[in-house]
């Protein structure tokens, strides 16, 4: 007999992003047993919309946070099987059943989780490329996971009340299913991931959103936590490649800060024709939205370049840079729509990166330094080509081109935040040398312990 499901959806001022989720799941080839939505201190019609589908409507009776929201509905439900599902996922009419046949597939099965698709709802470039970059992580990942996500997980509901649920503490939206799969490992529970399982994501991502989520929501958390669990696995987003680009990032943003030292500007000029040049796609975008914003800063980048190589007597970069300007809106006007023009505009911006890249080999100053400088920055994208060809696959040479600085941020900031975060590990352990015992500490038992406390 196939388990029955329960689905569990947190929402906070999400009434339109809710509205399709519901919807998907309306259109589900196996129905589930409930749709429960807990409302997180909602102000929009959010809760007015769960119930005109149909749904279970709790609250939290305040803003406190996904992990509380999640533990109510998962208290109140009836099925054997938890689906937890964000409210800005949208599920597939098979996604039930591929849950279902996980379980019923392997009776050892604790939890599982799926994917991202590759068709993100928003279509401009930093949600195109931060769904797809999750995607990615997910569908080339190991089979055997060590965590839990929440966005698209299930579990047996018995399994997750033994665990304590997923930590209260956490009062935003960050790592409380990451730090729910630590524990659940630890407790030698049988995690899955099946990215044959897929959600379409309609969340909308600018720039800042990215940095902050990643950053303070993701990076610092997550690096606390395996600081404290004390194991970092080969998996997700702590392969090993990507700790060593990590690394290799910061050389990277030390080798360049050393050459700004020695060379002054005149050594970054040409990785700012490099990086405008990369970012074609992206400036594409904005002309095609018309962002004032984004066009300004295309234009203010632009210029400074020319005045930049003007004054260090970069003359060919001047011609350079203005041409693949003109390329990209010729591009943008003309060609936009069509394939062929779009593989050979990919190939020229690579050609025109390349050019840059030579010429700065040729004409900067020799010195070890700056040969290190282009082997640790092609070591990084060797390292990570596959994610590259992966972006060139779904969305064109120009946008896996564009892709690449986003990237090489992403690496750089994540550093930073691992650094943040072990200074915080061990200044916390200098305020209590006589700590418990290392690992992570179910939210459960740390309750029952505060409460036998003398």
């Amino acid at each position: 007999m196939s388990p029955c499901v329960s689905v569990v959806i947190p929402v906070h001022n999400a009434a339109s992003d809710l509205q399709q989720c519901l919807a998907s799941l309306s259109g589900s080839t196996v129905r589930p047993l409930e749709c429960i939505v807990v409302d997180d201190g909602s102000t929009d019609d959010s809760v007015k919309i769960a119930a005109e589908h149909g749904a279970k409507v709790l609250s939290t009776n305040g803003r406190f946070g996904p992990a509380r929201a999640r533990n109510i509905g998962a208290k109140a439900a009836s099925g054997e099987i938890l689906f937890f599902l964000d409210a800005d996922v949208c599920a597939y009419p098979d996604t039930i059943s591929k849950i279902i046949a996980e379980f019923t597939g392997d009776p050892e099965l604790d939890a599982v989780m799926g994917s991202y698709d590759r068709s993100p709802s928003a279509q401009n470039f930093t949600s195109q490329y931060r769904n797809l970059m999750h995607a990615f992580v997910h569908q080339h990942s190991n089979r055997v996971a060590t965590t839990f996500w929440s966005g698209c997980g299930a579990i047996r509901r018995q399994v997750f009340l033994d665990a304590g649920g997923f930590d209260e503490r956490y009062h935003a939206p960050a790592i409380e299913d990451v730090e729910l799969g630590y524990r659940l490992f630890q407790a030698n529970r049988k995690l899955a991931l099946n990215a044959d399982i897929q959600v379409k994501h309609l969340k909308h991502w600018n720039l800042r959103s990215m940095i902050e989520t990643d950053f303070f929501q993701r990076a610092i958390p997550w690096s606390e936590l395996t600081l404290r669990a004390g194991r970092m696995p080969n998996d997700l987003n702590l392969r090993i490649s990507q700790r060593i680009s990590v690394a290799l990032a910061f050389i990277l943003v030390a080798l360049a800060t050393y050459g700004t030292v020695r060379w002054r500007v005149y050594f970054l000029t040409p990785l700012f024709a490099v990086f405008f040049i990369l970012l074609s796609s992206y400036w594409i975008e904005a002309s095609q939205n018309r962002s004032r914003v984004v066009m300004s800063l295309m234009f203010a980048v632009m210029a400074l370049i020319a005045v930049l190589s003007f004054l260090f007597q970069m003359y060919p970069l001047i011609p350079l840079v203005l041409v693949a300007a003109l390329a990209v809106f010729t591009r943008h006007r003309y060609a936009y729509s069509r394939e062929k023009w779009r593989r050979w505009t990919g190939m020229l911006v690579g050609g025109y990166c390349l050019l840059v890249i030579a010429w700065m080999a040729v004409y900067l100053p020799r010195n070890p330094l700056k040969f290190a400088f282009f082997l640790i920055l092609m070591t990084l994208i060797v390292l990570n080509k596959q994610f590259y060809l992966f972006l060139a696959g779904e969305r064109g040479r120009l946008f896996a081109l564009a892709a690449i600085p986003f990237h090489l941020l992403y690496f750089v900031y994540c550093g930073v935040a691992f650094m943040v975060a072990l200074i915080r590990y061990s200044l916390g352990k200098l305020r209590r040398p006589t700590a418990g015992v290392r690992g992570v500490t179910p939210p459960a038992k740390e309750a029952k312990a505060k409460a036998i406390a003398p």
